[in-house]
């Protein structure tokens, strides 16, 4: 609780930005470079809550940087996304993909957890199965893969909470439950482009995106809060 309380105030920027997306809610039929903008604000800003942890600190600790790396790739995603339907949804869809390997990196491979390994391949292969009949061509494999990274992707956060061994922390719970949030995101995305309209998509997407991007960045520093902390007590 104290880490958590303590990143708050870094986090304000953040939020205001959020906000600004929100109350001006862009109309997506009207692509510009200004709506692009208004849309990656809020992930630039998670880039600068992570730089203000100090350039040593995202040096000394790879999965900071991985992650300070994914919201890199996440904004340019965002911005492809605004002219989806000028043909460069795949690019961000690219660019996410690439997104998901380095929060993969960053969570790591231990504990491996097999259970949640499984756990998540079966919900990954549900939703594919469901989404299957609505694709075709290059979308019925690109999807695969998309679904196959993601869903790896929360198998590494899932696995990191080691909840039944009491040995869990504010780290990485916000790990899991942001990848948790991505997941939904990007699920509703899919349901929304490839099968049926989805009531308030566009509000479910983006605030489960954003509260997803807030979590994993709050997860790469906790860990130097942890650190400072003992050392204070």
């Amino acid at each position: 609780f104290f880490q958590v309380k303590s990143e708050g105030p870094k986090l304000v920027p953040f939020f205001k930005a959020t906000c600004v997306y929100f109350v001006l809610w862009l109309p997506t039929s009207s692509p510009s470079w200004f709506s692009a903008l208004i849309k990656c604000l809020p992930i630039f800003c998670l880039w600068v809550f992570l730089l203000a942890h100090g350039i040593n600190f995202l040096v000394s600790h790879r999965s900071a940087s991985r992650i300070l790396a994914g919201l890199i790739f996440s904004a340019v995603g965002d911005a492809f996304l605004i002219w989806q339907e000028q043909g460069y949804f795949i690019h961000g869809l690219l660019m996410f993909a690439i997104t998901h390997i380095l929060y993969s990196s960053a969570f790591g491979m231990k504990p491996l957890d097999l259970k949640a390994g499984l756990l998540m391949g079966l919900v990954s292969s549900s939703c594919y199965a469901f989404l299957y009949s609505y694709l075709s061509g290059p979308f019925t494999y690109l999807v695969a893969v998309y679904i196959a990274l993601i869903g790896f992707m929360g198998w590494r956060a899932i696995a990191g909470m080691q909840l039944c061994n009491d040995l869990w922390t504010w780290t990485k719970l916000s790990a899991c439950i942001g990848a948790m949030l991505f997941m939904v995101s990007d699920l509703t995305i899919a349901l929304n482009k490839f099968c049926f309209p989805v009531p308030y998509s566009r509000f479910i997407i983006m605030a489960t995106y954003y509260a997803a991007q807030m979590l994993i960045a709050l997860s790469a520093v906790e860990t130097r809060d942890e650190e400072d902390f003992r050392k204070r007590s």
